[in-house]
């Protein structure tokens, strides 16, 4: 027995042994895993694609810095009422020359489905199917260590690949769809997650695609996750951000869900990244077509006037996406063709040959009593600015949403100078016109108001809460 327990204990003790060998070589094979990772990872300088990428890459490298996010900016600096009293209805009086509406030739562009190459990356984008080239280059970029040093890893793979291929057809696609900067972020964090099911290798990727786009965007680490910050040289709402001197870098895909505390990262750009990301939208993007109709009504003077228009429903899904741009992009922007001749038709045939102030106050009235009042938190949660395009298609909005749409109808059916008149907690318009009634004064010239939101008003009377209040500011309507 004696014996056998001593064989027992002489074969544990070389059991202990070898496990404590298996031990360190694994730990010996590990640490030469990782060193062989970095090594396939990031090749000779020479290799790269580009000669900015080698400097770049070393300065990734560098010491980089914490830098805490600034307080997001809110549209509004006091609520919205949540209800607000009509005013008394009074018939309109029949001024000025007759309004005669021309309507424009309907001119309806298309996009002709490409042709998708066997075994390419298809990306689904509001109704069409898109195929961008699978490059296995580009896929074999891991996101390790997760660190700083991790990043630049992945930067140079990247930086070593075909990547040239994929950033000339997103261009492509850009211009194809006619898309704005909005569009393309949107299009390409939908590819980048093509290529990457983890989201911070995503996300680095494409961050990467950005500044070969020519953008300016930084990327830097929160708790060890990746975060993604875009310059832009007008606000942002609701957003959190970083300034790195006198320049604001966005955080995107925190737009309405809080804010990113603490970064870090670095200060420098990636060379001939130059380019600010804007929301402007003067022409809209073109997607494919998923034609709906919408009927509207509003009665006036006992009497009912109905419309009806056709959307696209792609359309209005690209904009239920749209960060909280400044309240240009939204008055600046236009119509959809079709859109705006449906609704054109119809005013049409009951203000054309009308006079001047009647037919305006028809249209004011169109937009007061076609839809329900609702401030946006207590129909989408959150402050949501909606294009004209998007008033039309909800049944209920507020103040700043119907400015905008009168605005566009405005200048469209009348050819007259409008403006955005904003105070801290309501938007109304105002109008150039030889008229009587409250008013506004910019610059040397005065705008008639016209609020779009008090119910029965006629152009020429404001919310008797404004008349005493000066105007926070002004938006120019183009």
């Amino acid at each position: 027995m004696q014996h056998n327990k001593a064989g027992e204990q002489k074969l544990f003790k070389l059991f202990g042994h070898f496990s404590l060998l298996l031990l360190l070589l694994s730990i010996s094979l590990s640490a030469g895993s990782f060193e062989k990772f970095k090594t396939t990872q990031a090749k000779q300088y020479l290799t790269y694609r580009d000669q900015n990428d080698a400097a770049f890459s070393a300065y990734l490298k560098e010491q980089w810095k914490q830098y805490v996010s600034e307080q997001p900016q809110s549209l509004y600096e006091k609520q919205k009422p949540e209800i607000l009293e009509p005013a008394v209805e009074k018939k309109v009086k029949s001024l000025g020359p007759q309004a005669h509406i021309e309507l424009p030739k309907n001119s309806v562009k298309t996009i002709e489905p490409k042709e998708i190459k066997e075994h390419a990356i298809q990306v689904e984008y509001f109704g069409a199917v898109l195929g961008f080239s699978n490059l296995q280059s580009i896929k074999s970029a891991k996101f390790y260590p997760l660190n700083q040093e991790g990043i630049a890893l992945f930067f140079n793979l990247l930086a070593q690949s075909h990547y040239e291929q994929l950033v000339q057809e997103i261009k492509d696609t850009k211009k194809r769809f006619n898309l704005n900067d909005w569009g393309v972020y949107l299009l390409v964090t939908k590819l980048s997650k093509h290529y990457y099911t983890r989201l911070d290798e995503a996300k680095l990727f494409t961050w990467f695609l950005f500044n070969k786009l020519g953008y300016d965007v930084k990327v830097g680490l929160s708790q060890k996750h990746i975060v993604v910050m875009y310059y832009s040289q007008k606000n942002i709402y609701n957003t959190p951000h970083y300034l790195f001197g006198a320049k604001k870098f966005y955080v995107l895909d925190e737009y309405a869900k809080g804010s990113k505390q603490r970064v870090y990262t670095y200060n420098k750009s990636y060379p001939k990244a130059t380019k600010a990301f804007d929301l402007e939208m003067q022409e809209l993007p073109l997607l494919t077509k998923n034609i709906k109709e919408k009927k509207l009504s509003f009665v006036e003077e006992g009497e009912t006037y109905k419309f009806s228009f056709k959307f696209n429903q792609n359309l209005i899904d690209f904009m239920k996406t749209y960060p909280q741009a400044d309240y240009a992009t939204y008055f600046n922007a236009n119509l959809e063709n079709e859109t705006y001749n449906d609704i054109a038709m119809d005013l049409k045939q009951f203000i054309d040959g009308k006079k001047m102030s009647v037919a305006l106050n028809f249209v004011l009235h169109f937009v007061q009593k076609s839809f329900k009042y609702q401030v946006d938190e207590k129909q989408f949660g959150r402050e949501k600015v909606m294009f004209s395009e998007e008033t039309l298609y909800y049944e209920k909005s507020d103040c700043e949403d119907r400015a905008i749409l009168f605005s566009y109808l405005v200048k469209k059916l009348f050819h007259l100078k409008v403006i955005g008149v904003k105070y801290k907690d309501h938007m109304a318009t105002a109008l150039y016109v030889p008229m009587n009634g409250d008013s506004v004064q910019k610059g040397s010239r005065k705008y008639i108001i016209a609020d779009p939101t008090y119910i029965n008003a006629n152009v020429g009377l404001s919310i008797s809460k404004y008349k005493s209040i000066n105007p926070e500011r002004f938006i120019v309507v183009n």
